[in-house]
């Protein structure tokens, strides 16, 4: 578990976050520019004053009450920025190696051969960063942050320099990650598509502090999201699995409860779990059973809210097995339809979006990992011995 209760300030800012988020997985900070979320992984790294507290697992960093405050340089924390900031009188191979130069003399869950086979670094490891591509750096600095071995992985908004096809070069190395190493990760983002594919935790954040925090799914519909993601942004997040696909392996029936819809999809086969964006604008409702419609997508549930959106629109929340989907409809279709809640409905989904395959963590091996990565042959990290204060680290280098 990461436990965070900190205030920071930088200027005229101020910043008051708390939230705890379950370990391993990647806890995605999302929110407008300005927001706090850099201020917040300074913090959480030593990299700026704060007080109140900081654990991860069992090893505290920050407890100003006990007086408690480990250097930056003893978190063992890997940090990837904006931009790599590789060495660029080192090629890759050197820039790799001074992260493992890095690294405690313990037992290391991520070697060389394997990052670099991994991340696909192989036929870079004699050029300069000045040789990369701007996907390129970033898998580079992710390689020599990992090697570090570090206990916490922060990324700083690390796909906001490079051009979208880059970004989507780099997001499926994310994704490999995540469910190789089972290391915890903080991820800092304001691209909503990003949090939805790599996040298994979401923090919102907005003018330093936290509006919510929870599962994709439970922050989908949370009505904090809303003024950040925009109108067209609004709808559900379903994490469910594949229980049946085409002869042809293009479509596949998912679980929705006792529900079922059928999306496109691409090398997912039976028992795969997935993870669905359904956008309210998407959704029709009806309260009889439909027949003779193009839409073959119907999930029947329970009218739970309606929302007033202003003049033109209603959010209606329907409740289909402890799953919610948001739709949006007109002030006359309420009145028209007689809806209220509790109210039997029929949601027709026109449309679905497949966003990634949902984080699984590898049973046999996370724990010795995370043991690994915290420095303790038990699978549990250590507690400081004693308090720890020192200089704090240049941020221009991973921790």
């Amino acid at each position: 578990m990461l436990d965070v209760d900190v205030t920071a300030t930088r200027g005229s800012f101020a910043l008051r976050a708390r939230f705890r988020a379950p370990t391993p997985g990647i806890t995605a900070l999302f929110g407008p520019s300005g927001a706090g979320k850099s201020t917040l992984v300074h913090a959480l790294a030593g990299l700026v004053p704060a007080a109140g507290r900081v654990q991860l697992d069992e090893a505290t960093w920050l407890d100003t009450a006990a007086g408690t405050d480990v250097a930056a340089e003893r978190r063992r924390i890997g940090y990837v920025f904006q931009d790599a900031r590789l060495f660029p009188h080192l090629d890759v191979e050197d820039n790799l190696l001074y992260g493992l130069r890095r690294a405690p003399p313990c037992d290391h869950y991520a070697r060389r051969d394997e990052i670099v086979a991994l991340l696909g670094l192989g036929t870079l490891l004699e050029r300069r960063a000045h040789q990369l591509s701007g996907g390129e750096r970033q898998r580079v600095a992710l390689g020599r942050a990992l090697l570090a071995q570090p206990r916490l992985l922060l990324l700083d908004e690390p796909l906001a320099s490079i051009d979208v096809a880059r970004r989507d070069e780099v997001l499926p190395y994310l994704e490999s990650l995540r469910d190789r190493y089972s290391i915890p990760m903080l991820y800092v983002s304001h691209q909503y598509d990003e949090v939805l594919r790599l996040a298994t935790h979401v923090v919102l954040l907005a003018d330093g502090r936290v509006l919510a925090a929870g599962t994709p799914a439970a922050i989908s519909v949370d009505p904090a999201l809303r003024p950040l993601v925009g109108v067209d942004g609004v709808g559900s997040v379903i994490d469910t699995e594949v229980i049946a696909t085409d002869p042809a392996g293009t479509l596949a029936t998912l679980a929705i409860g006792t529900g079922r819809l059928r999306v496109a999809v691409a090398d997912a086969g039976v028992g795969a779990r997935v993870r669905l964006q359904v956008l309210a604008r998407d959704v029709i409702l009806a309260t009889e059973p439909p027949h003779a419609l193009s839409v073959r997508n119907v999930l029947e549930g329970t009218l739970a809210e309606l929302v007033d959106e202003g003049p033109d629109a209603v959010l209606a929340g329907i409740e289909i097995e402890g799953v919610r989907l948001l739709a949006r409809i007109t002030h006359a279709a309420v009145t028209e339809l007689g809806l209220s809640p509790g109210l039997r409905v029929w949601a027709l989904v026109k449309a679905a979006s497949l966003r990634g395959h949902v984080y699984a963590r590898p049973a046999a091996d996370a724990a010795d990992r995370r043991g690994l990565a915290a420095g303790s042959p038990d699978g549990h990290a250590r507690r400081p011995a004693e308090n720890e204060k020192g200089r704090r680290g240049d941020p221009s280098l991973e921790r």
